[in-house]
């Protein structure tokens, strides 16, 4: 595992959209509204964008209550909730085109659903995990576990309510159930405490601001 001090994180995760407007209404039903930004946006943008927001919750009747809010809002099933190995979970994609994965490590519900969310993490589809990681390293992002070439996942301060991690883009497109291929803008900026900056994979950061929600 790589350590280094502390002196940059993820401060916000603002999705570039057509409709603003619309975008608010469905992330507000979804009940994630207070963890993005957004952003008018006519970028181009065809097939997968690169990266998803994975939603963690404790137990699977919460699973399947945001994720039946966010159909009932208007995403688009990618994976209907199952159990798996690992838990339960499933995929949509809000009608702005970002993926979201909602998902609880528990099989079973020891209480009634609630609306909590334990954890939101980016995950950034990237080709090469180590030359990623090592990217971020040296922007001063502390690396808090990493697997190898396959995924790493830096340490949050506090600074803002979605974590940041970098996964394989191939391994992570087909975990979401979508081709790997795609063209254009990645519809996503990310603010961060140090300046402006485009990373290996064409992930744009920006200064944080502590605008809110637009």
């Amino acid at each position: 595992m790589e350590t280094t001090a502390s002196t940059s994180s993820l401060a916000s995760v603002t999705l570039e959209v057509a409709d603003p407007g619309a975008a608010h209404r469905f992330y507000t039903a979804f009940g994630v509204d207070t963890y993005i930004r957004l952003r008018a946006s006519e970028a181009h943008s065809t097939g997968f964008r690169g990266f998803t927001l994975a939603l963690t919750v404790a137990r699977p009747a919460t699973v399947d209550g945001f994720f039946d809010a966010a159909v009932d809002a208007g995403a688009t099933v990618l994976k209907p909730a199952a159990k798996s190995l690992w838990g339960y979970g499933g995929v949509v994609r809000a009608p702005d085109g970002t993926i979201w994965k909602i998902a609880t490590s528990a099989k079973k519900d020891t209480g009634p659903a609630t609306r909590e969310v334990d954890e939101i993490v980016l995950l950034l589809g990237v080709e090469d995990v180590k030359a990623g990681r090592q990217f971020y390293v040296g922007r001063g992002l502390t690396v808090a576990r990493s697997f190898g070439g396959k995924y790493t996942e830096f340490a949050s301060d506090g600074a803002g309510p979605v974590k940041l991690a970098l996964y394989k883009r191939r391994g992570l497109a087909k975990d979401l159930g979508v081709p790997a291929e795609g063209t254009g803008s990645h519809r996503l900026v990310l603010g961060g405490t140090t300046g402006p900056f485009t990373d290996p994979d064409g992930f744009t950061w920006e200064a944080a601001t502590s605008s809110a929600l637009s």
